[in-house]
């Protein structure tokens, strides 16, 4: 005679993350995570998605990875950013006989 109980589940919840990707379809959502592996040396993610679905995302786009800039685009690098091009442009200069 076989007994209505079943065994528990020796795995333990892994918890869950929010998607904090701004471009991701999923942003902003929290996903339970089902479980944890290295992609080419990279953690990632498989979570439940709903409807029996998964979905792989990377540790980056995850609250589990490291904060992203609030300005990605700071004065210091888009200064950089300018100093190449201007330098860029003066050499393509130089090379053309003088840019006229």
């Amino acid at each position: 005679r076989r007994s209505s109980h079943r065994a528990v589940s020796s795995r333990q919840s892994l918890g869950s993350l929010v998607v904090t990707h701004p471009f991701h379809p999923l942003s902003g959502c929290e996903l339970e995570i089902l479980y944890v592996k290295r992609r080419s040396g990279a953690l990632v993610f498989v979570c439940a998605s709903g409807a029996g679905r998964s979905v792989t995302l990377p540790q980056a786009w995850t609250d589990r990875g490291v904060a992203a800039e609030e300005y990605p685009l700071a004065v210091e690098g888009l200064c950089a950013a300018r100093a190449l091009v201007n330098a860029l442009v003066s050499r393509g200069a130089d090379e053309d006989g003088g840019g006229s």
